[in-house]
């Protein structure tokens, strides 16, 4: 997911007007499914900062990484509204009283084209590093079944693969 959002993201930003809302969207998901994919779970492994280094062993990838699960924080954190900053400031006349209160606020930049690049660059590294565990592991299971018996494969939980619209 992370390197689709990528992806979409770098076509998003060549457009002559970049749509702000597809932008900040997909680079929300890109983020998120980021952060998803080091959080532990009861059912599933998490990668680790070791597979980060694994994937992708030159550059400061721990760095970035942490970067991105700030930016993560940032843009999911429901108090904080990521695209905008606003600051607030008061006015004083000689003596010290209060005369006047100004809000501003600035528009955050959208995500720019080298930040995402380089995201796509780790998904990409830590897509290998998942591919050739998930083969390593079909293989590992494939081998332990291939020594069961007809009668213990029945007692199995079975799983309807089929696309629904072919089903009987």
């Amino acid at each position: 997911m992370v390197l689709r959002c990528c992806e979409r993201l770098v076509g998003g930003l060549a457009a002559e007007e970049p749509d702000s809302v597809l932008i900040e969207a997909v680079w929300t998901e890109a983020l998120l499914s980021y952060a998803r994919c080091f959080s532990v779970s009861e059912t599933r492994a998490a990668l680790t900062e070791a597979d980060l280094t694994e994937a992708q062993p030159k550059g400061d990838v721990l760095a970035w990484h942490k970067i991105l699960l700030e930016l993560r924080d940032h843009y999911a954190d429901p108090g904080v509204n990521p695209r905008e900053r606003f600051t607030v400031g008061v006015t004083q006349d000689a003596s010290g009283t209060p005369t006047g209160v100004a809000i501003t606020s600035v528009r955050q930049p959208l995500v720019d084209d080298l930040t995402v690049r380089q995201t796509g660059a780790i998904a990409y590294a830590l897509s290998g590093l998942v591919d050739a565990r998930v083969t390593s592991r079909q293989e590992q299971i494939s081998n332990e079944l291939r020594g069961m018996s007809g009668a213990d494969l029945e007692h199995l939980d079975r799983l309807d693969v089929s696309p629904v619209g072919l089903r009987p």
